[in-house]
């Protein structure tokens, strides 16, 4: 539900002439710790401090080493004030410390991205397990088996 929000939102960006980009953290911080690897790492930030509005989507899905949350911290600083930034993430404000591997950078990070901000916290289990729960396919009472002995009689 959170990246179709953050999806709709960046439609309405685009609507109203704004420009939007959409990157999964993941693939963002892979691309920043590439380039900054291969010193191209400011020609690189460009692609991501052009849009209006960027939409960093599933951050916090996997865990990040300290060259990618120097990245991430980068591209935040330089957005700051700059323009605006979506992120979706599962994890809460206290788990990022432990994502980016650094609670100093972490803090800095959050410092920046809280300022000015809108936090919309949506509870709940995903629409997507649910739908699976409804059918009896996630969770709940699994489903009852027929077991046949091995002589082939009925019990």
């Amino acid at each position: 539900m959170v990246t179709h929000l953050s999806v709709a939102l960046g439609i309405k960006a685009i609507e109203a002439g704004y420009g939007v980009y959409f990157v999964r953290a993941h693939e963002l911080l892979e691309d920043l710790r590439r380039a900054q690897a291969e010193h191209r790492l400011d020609r690189r930030m460009r692609v991501y401090l052009a849009p209006k509005v960027l939409i960093i989507d599933e951050f916090g899905v996997w865990p990040y080493d300290r060259a990618a949350a120097t990245a991430l911290f980068a591209l935040i600083s330089a957005r700051y004030e700059r323009g605006s930034i979506i992120l979706t993430s599962n994890k809460g404000f206290a788990e990022w410390g432990e994502v980016l591997g650094d609670s100093v950078i972490a803090t800095a990070i959050l410092d920046r991205l809280l300022h000015h901000s809108h936090v919309i916290n949506i509870r709940g289990e995903s629409y997507r397990l649910r739908e699976k729960k409804r059918a009896g396919l996630f969770g709940g009472t699994p489903p009852r088996r027929e077991v046949m002995p091995q002589d082939g009689s009925a019990e």
